[in-house]
């Protein structure tokens, strides 16, 4: 298919770092031609070891590279608009770690910009679409074998919150997963979202409302509730269990390496989603570099990525406020059908 499509990697913090580890050594049919990340440091770290990238702290320098022809954002989401637009501007493709944008009004700003150029560039990077489970359960469901979806059970747990964890932050950051991945399997819209609060865990930072539990609605009449725990203390866990009209489907279970010593025997519990989601970025990763090399752009649309920042918005009004809170989509353009 050529020559490797050249890459400029934006954020190379823990996303980003893996995610230039993957272009340099997992995924074929990619380069890593630029890295940049306002922590000189950081960045030159990042790239030690791979040949012909280089090192920037502003993200448009590395767009304008010689050499690159895509983009990989995994920079914070705070500076994913500016990113995106400045990508949008130089008809570079890209593929956006979620959230596409953290504020509504920002990821309708990009949504906008995309649909008056006429064309998709921009693949978001809810990578759950190409883990292995959740691409059964969404065959199962789209099949119709088990009749009409009624309710998604769904579980999201942490070894532990990292510093400045937030309890908006549980559902923005977490949570947002589960909505497009409901949005994703079931092929509805979320409308609305309420939030209950158990008492917080003694193993929570002090001040943090953890765990919650989320209710969506959707505008095909089904449910979807959602457990996050993200200091449980012994694993990082998710799963989903699809309860239709004639049966059901669940995925999540632990099937990792059975160990049995000294009388007792047990599974191994991943700690951290970059272990458990492994095979789905290197997945989504490849798709994209694909997909880009033929001229496409596939996956999650922009669409998507501010359905999503819509929706989580909506659910931090409904943990602050603690009521019912429905989600106010602006019109779909056409470009997303």
């Amino acid at each position: 298919m050529g020559e490797l499509l050249g890459v400029a990697v934006l954020g190379a913090g823990h996303m980003g770092a893996d995610h230039i580890r993957r272009l340099d050594r997992v995924v074929s049919g990619a380069r890593v031609a630029a890295v940049a990340d306002p922590d000189a440091a950081r960045a030159e770290e990042a790239a030690a070891g791979v040949e012909g990238a280089s090192v920037h702290t502003e993200a448009e320098a590395a767009l304008d590279a010689p050499g690159v022809a895509a983009v990989l954002i995994a920079s914070p989401g705070p500076a994913h608009e500016e990113a995106l637009l400045a990508a949008f501007a130089r008809g570079l493709p890209v593929l956006c770690e979620k959230p596409m944008v953290p504020d509504s009004a920002g990821a309708l700003r990009v949504l906008e910009a995309e649909a008056r150029l006429g064309r998709r560039l921009a693949q978001i990077g809810f990578m759950r679409r190409y883990d292995a489970e959740y691409r059964r359960l969404g065959a199962v469901l789209a099949d119709g074998r088990l009749g009409r979806p009624l309710m998604l059970h769904c579980t999201h747990r942490n070894v532990s919150s990292p510093p400045g964890f937030t309890s908006a932050m549980l559902i923005d950051s977490s949570v947002s997963h589960e909505i497009d991945a409901a949005r994703w399997l079931l092929g509805q819209e979320l409308t609305a979202v309420t939030v209950l609060r158990p008492r917080p865990s003694s193993g929570a930072p002090r001040g943090l409302l953890d765990p919650q539990f989320v209710v969506f609605e959707t505008d095909g009449g089904a449910l979807v509730d959602v457990e996050v725990f993200v200091n449980s203390g012994f694993g990082y866990q998710v799963r989903c269990e699809a309860v239709c009209e004639a049966g059901s489907a669940r995925i999540g279970d632990d099937h990792g390496m059975l160990v049995t010593a000294r009388g007792s025997a047990g599974t191994e519990v991943p700690q951290d989603y970059l272990v458990r989601f492994a095979d789905a970025y290197d997945r989504e990763v490849q798709t994209w570099v694909d997909a880009t090399r033929r001229g496409q752009v596939t996956g999650p649309t922009a669409w998507d990525g501010y359905a999503a920042s819509v929706v989580a918005e909506a659910g931090v009004r409904a943990l602050e406020d603690g009521t019912r809170v429905t989600v106010d989509l602006a019109p779909r353009p056409a470009l997303y059908g």
